[in-house]
């Protein structure tokens, strides 16, 4: 079993204050050495528009200043933990979602005005009026949920995830990681559980089981970025060492882990580096891998 010894761990936090955005120092202090919760909210805060929206680069790759509901799906992550169930950045955001939303109850994977923005090349909407889509309604509907949130947009985004999940059959990587983080927070505990047992399969075959795979890939780690996760239940506890392993391995000269995916412009290149080095670290130490 491998595990990060404090070398290069230490590489690792080097790696951050160097190169990471500042929201993502600050999620590593809070999550590494104790710092409060409202400096991460804060930080992600000035992400948020007046209109609630979130934009401005909170997700790398779409570099409008306009919200989308992806920079939602960030910004809650980045406040899962920390925001109280009446946070009004949570509130607005709604407000935000439910504007935003089609007849079906969710929310487009892209809004229309992505065209105006420069952003990664596959942020393309469907259509002058898109339809809704689990990547990102479930995260978003699943992590209101896990806030405890009470707002108008969340039943009738509930409401189109269970159908929508109920629908589904093969399962790419991106939507086993939205059904996954629905069914993992959503009140409903015993229909989540069927759910989940009814798509063992087609989310277990999202995850590229063998390390080496090539290109934009995810892992069962991905998938499963802690072991009190119900995705750990996909994965033999071989499968999970054997890409804990890679983890330690991938790690690069300069103390961090970097992307599997397209760098289409050089400023995204720290920021994704910086939020998923953090992500692996966190992931290491849920798996007790980082030694202390």
């Amino acid at each position: 079993m491998k595990t990060l010894d404090p070398d290069a761990f230490a590489a690792a936090e080097r790696y951050l204050e160097l190169h990471a955005r500042l929201v993502d120092r600050l999620r590593f202090a809070h999550a590494f050495r104790g710092a409060p919760g409202e400096l991460v909210r804060n930080a992600v805060a000035a992400y948020q528009n007046l209109d609630g929206g979130f934009g401005h680069a909170i997700e790398p790759d779409l570099r409008g200043a306009g919200g989308q509901p992806q920079g939602a799906e960030i910004a809650f992550g980045m406040l899962e933990g920390i925001a109280a169930s009446d946070e009004p950045l949570l509130l607005r955001a709604c407000d935000w979602l439910a504007e935003h939303s089609t007849e079906e109850g969710g929310v487009p994977w892209v809004l229309p005005s992505v065209l105006d923005d420069p952003r990664g090349p596959w942020w393309q909407p469907q259509g002058e009026k898109p339809p809704a889509a689990l990547n990102p309604t479930a995260p978003l509907a699943g992590l209101l949920h896990a806030f405890g949130v009470d707002h108008p947009w969340l039943g009738p985004a509930t409401e189109y995830c269970w159908n929508a999940i109920a629908e589904a059959g093969e399962i790419g990587a991106y939507d086993a990681l939205c059904i996954l983080n629905f069914l993992e927070r959503v009140p409903d505990r015993d229909r989540a559980e069927a759910e989940f047992q009814r798509l063992r399969g087609p989310l277990r075959g999202s995850a590229a089981l063998d390390p080496d795979a090539p290109g934009h890939v995810h892992s069962p780690v991905d998938l499963a970025p802690r072991p009190d996760l119900m995705a750990r239940r996909l994965f033999s506890d071989e499968e999970i060492d054997l890409h804990l392993d890679r983890i330690v391995e991938d790690q690069g000269e300069d103390g961090g882990w970097a992307p599997n995916f397209t760098m289409w412009t050089p400023v995204v290149v720290h920021e994704w580096g910086g939020y998923l080095t953090l992500a692996r670290l966190k992931t290491l130490k849920a798996y007790g891998r980082i030694e202390q």
